[in-house]
Formats: C-alpha cells, structure tokens, sequence
C-alpha cells in the first residue's frame, strides 16, 4: 500500500495548494515543498533498507501491490518499484522541490492552481514510473498530459498558446498510438492464451507473429519517441520549452522526455524483443541523428531558451543509441544520461530564467559582459554547461561514455558518428556561455546575483552531478538487477523454453540476479 502513498501524497499536495493559494501565494509553495519533501522521504525511507540491505533473496522487485480494479476486462490496480523505477521516481521528486523553488515572479498569479497543476503533472510522472498494468499506464501516461498543458498556456511567455496547442497535439497522436497497440496486444494475448489481461508481467512473452509484433511494437515507440523525443517527432519540444515557465521548462527537460525513455527500456525492450532486434539498426540511424542535428539547431539559435531545448534533442539521441544498442553497458549509460540530462539541462533553464527575470529578455544578442554583474549566477551556469558538453567528472560524461562504449561493441560507425555530438556540445555550450556572461556589455544595469534560493537550487543540482561524476556506483548498482532483466530479453531462450523474461518475473515475484 506504500506505493499508493507516493501518488496520492503530491496529488492531495495540489488540491492543498490550490485551496492554501487563495489566501496567499507563499502558502501554496511552502505546501507544495512540504507534499513533495515528504514524499522523497518516504520513498527514500522505503526503498534504500531494500537497496542497502542483504544480498541473499534479493527481487528484482523491491516493493510489489496488485488489487482488482475492473477484472472482468483484465485490468487491474498494479504498482512495483524495482531500482529502475526507484532512481527516477527520487529524480522526479528532487526536481520538483527545485522547480518550485526555482519559480520566480513569473508564477504570482493564480500561484495555487500553478502548483495544483505542478504537482498533479508529477503525480502523473511518478504513476508511469511506477505503473505495471498498461491501461493503469496509459492512465498515468495521460495524467500528464492536461496540467502541463495549463502550465504553458496560463503561465507562459508571448506565443504560450500555439506551444501548448502544439505539444498537446503532438503527444495525444503519440498516446493514440500507444492505446492502440495496447489493445492489439491484449487481444494478441488473449486469443492466443485465452486468458484476457493488461497486466505486464503476464504479457511479458506473448507470442506474436512478427509482423503483428511490429506493428505493435511501433505504435508503442511511436508514442515513446514523441516523448524523447526523437527526430523527426521533435518539433513540438523548442516551442513548448522556449514558452514555458521556468518550472514548466524543468518538468518538461528533467522528467517528461524521462517518461519516453523508460518507456522505451519498461515496455518496448521486454514486450517486443524481435521486433526490436529487427528495428534496432534504424533505432540507432534516429538515434545519432537526433545527436547531430539537435547540435546543428542549437547553433542557429538566440533565444537562450530555444538553444537548451535543442540541446536537449541532441542529448536524448544518446539515450535512444543507448538503448537500441541493448548491452548492459549501454543501458547504464542511458540510466546515468537520463538522471545527468535531468540535473544539468534543467539547472541551465533555472539560469535561463533568472536572467529573464532580471533582463526582460531571452536573446543573448542583447545580452553580455554579465560575469562582472552577476559572477554567483555566470559561475553556476559556466559548470552546468560543462556538465552539459560532458566534462569528465562530471555525471553527463560518464553516461555517454558508457553509451559510447556499448555502441562501438555493436557499431563502430555509428559510435564515431555519435562521438561527433561531443565535439559540438563543447562548441556551443561554450559559445552559450561566451556570448551571455563575457564580451562586451550591452547595457550596464544594475543587476542582483543570486538570491540565497537561488543559489541553494542550483548548488544542489551541481553537487548532484559532481556525485554522480566522481562516484556512479550506487546509481549502477541499483539499476542493475532492472538492466540485466531487461537485456534477458535480447538473448534467445532454449528451444522449447518459456522467455527468460517471463521465468524471471512470473507473478511479479521476481528471481534474484546475479
């Protein structure tokens, strides 16, 4: 019943903000803050005793709640936390405390039903996170969906209402998809077991025609790939980030591309393993295209805002390399690129929108020789975007090194294709720093640095990712009975023999690995 508790605490946390915002402002963050430290540390009080505990008789499962909710079509209420799940849900959740502090004046207006909107967006978040059953999922997948549409068009900037419009459209394509190849694949189940059901440890291994298993397997990865998102579905990700409240921005590059990218390793590795052997090569094609282009973009850009989202393009193709590759030490990369991503790409929006706040404006032509005036915020921003570009040390180079190294053990080409990217992110992740806080001043005003919250969320980010830079291996450890389960699913079982997924995970009573 713990797990309940992870969801029910940030969306009775916005309800409670919502009512606390009518009075005044202030209350509905402090509310927000205290919903969502609570949850960390429940789940962090829950999970770590399981994690850090004896080796012997250890589950891939840590935590395991399964109650009927309409079983007379198959579906059910079924929630695990495995270390996968448990590292992203943490991710979710440090990032929303920061998000909220994050907020600037930006968020004044109608401040509780904003963070009614941002808490009920990470609900949605920690539910995909955690959901096993695929309609309970594709719930989740949709509850997502409408507040971080309110995010953007109630409090975005100038072109706020085509970016929500747009990113709504986009992702609800996507999750038609999805929906879709969920009920081809319960029909594919039941008529082939006569047995009628969404949940995902009984799916794991359904037998499917190829033909069938890759038109399933697409309309999943469709959805997933909007998400990433990955080219060419990525249009919609500039627009909604460049509109976006800053803690809109950090939701949307610290979490919701997550959600594409555990779908890809949750759903898409396990319940298609041939379909993705056989798509695998064009999945790697997207995958160092999206690095390359999303890199390409980003030197075209001024708006500051729009040049972290492409980046952002550019960074997500090492997770879809990563994970098509399918090796273990690609899928450690993908986990450390999706926390490192998260941390560093939104502090860099968190700095973004401290100086719009203070320069009423986004283009960096209009911006420069702010080092002097703003030496606290120039220096956070000058490790982030090296935390960005990958600088060894930090947490970004380790998970695109492991992704690399995966790579060349399947594709040489396409790993020194994909190398190409680091090249370009030390250009314009400099160039970004160059152009904002050195040359010669535009204007002198008289600019305050860093308040003393400010400064608090962004020395955590960069703590956050010098830990995960010098010491990964708690980070690896957890995640890895979760990574090997699902690289099971690309080794051939015996003739004859059930898949090694579906032995390994029968009942969600997962076998210890070793």
């Amino acid at each position: 019943m713990i797990l309940i508790l992870f969801i029910i605490i940030p969306f009775l946390g916005g309800l409670l903000a919502w009512y606390g915002g009518r009075r005044q402002p202030a209350v509905s963050r402090l509310i927000s803050l205290v919903a969502l430290g609570g949850d960390l540390a429940l789940v962090l009080a829950t999970g770590l005793p399981s994690l850090f505990g004896t080796e012997a008789g250890r589950t891939v499962w840590l935590l395991d709640f399964t109650h009927p909710w309409i079983p007379y079509l198959g579906i059910g209420f079924h929630l695990a936390l495995d270390g996968l799940s448990f590292l992203l849900v943490l991710l979710a959740l440090f990032l929303g405390i920061l998000a909220v502090l994050g907020s600037g004046r930006e968020v004044e207006k109608r401040a509780g039903f904003f963070h009614l909107n941002l808490l009920w967006t990470i609900t949605g978040i920690i539910g995909v996170f955690l959901a096993l059953d695929l309609m309970l999922f594709y719930f989740f997948w949709e509850l997502m969906l409408l507040p971080m549409y309110f995010l953007i068009a109630l409090w975005g900037h100038e072109h706020r209402a085509a970016a929500s419009l747009k990113f709504f459209i986009f992702t609800q394509l996507g999750s038609l998809a999805m929906l879709l190849a969920i009920l081809g694949l319960y029909f594919a189940h039941g008529a082939t077991t006569g047995l009628y059901t969404f949940d995902y440890l009984e799916l794991l291994g359904t037998a499917l025609s190829p033909t069938v298993s890759f038109w399933l397997m697409l309309g999943f990865f469709l959805a997933f790939a909007v998400k990433l998102p990955a080219i060419p579905f990525h249009t919609w990700l500039a627009d909604a980030h460049t509109e976006a409240p800053t803690a809109g921005s950090v939701i949307l590059a610290g979490l919701l591309l997550k959600t594409g990218a555990y779908g890809l390793l949750r759903f898409l590795l396990p319940l298609f393993p041939e379909a993705v052997a056989s798509f695998a090569g064009t999945g790697m094609v997207l995958g160092v295209a999206g690095i390359l282009y999303g890199a390409l973009l980003a030197f075209a850009q001024r708006d500051l805002k729009r040049l972290i989202a492409y980046t952002s393009i550019s960074h997500m193709g090492f997770v879809l390399l990563g994970v098509f590759a399918g090796n273990e030490a690609a899928l450690q990369g993908v986990v450390l690129q999706m926390i490192c991503h998260g941390l560093s790409t939104g502090g860099l929006f968190i700095v973004a929108g401290a100086l719009q706040e203070r320069l009423e404006t986004r283009d960096m032509e209009k911006m420069g020789g702010l080092w002097t005036t703003l030496p606290r915020l120039g220096g956070f921003a000058l490790v982030l975007a090296l935390a960005s570009l990958g600088l060894p040390g930090l947490g970004n180079f380790l998970g695109e090194f492991l992704v690399l190294l995966g790579v060349f053990r399947v594709n040489a080409a396409l790993a020194a294709g994909a190398a190409l990217g680091l090249i370009a992110a030390a250009v314009y992740a400099l160039w970004l720093v160059q152009r904002v806080f050195f040359g010669q001043a535009r204007e002198p005003l008289p600019l305050a640095d860093t308040t003393r919250r400010e400064s608090l969320v962004l020395a955590s980010l960069v703590a956050a990712l010098l830990m995960l830079g010098f010491y990964p291996q708690p980070v690896l450890k957890t995640a890895s009975p979760s990574l090997r389960l699902i690289e099971a699913t690309r080794q051939p079982s015996p003739a004859g023999a059930p898949p090694i997924i579906a032995v390994l995970t029968k009942g969600g009573k997962g076998a210890g690995l070793p």
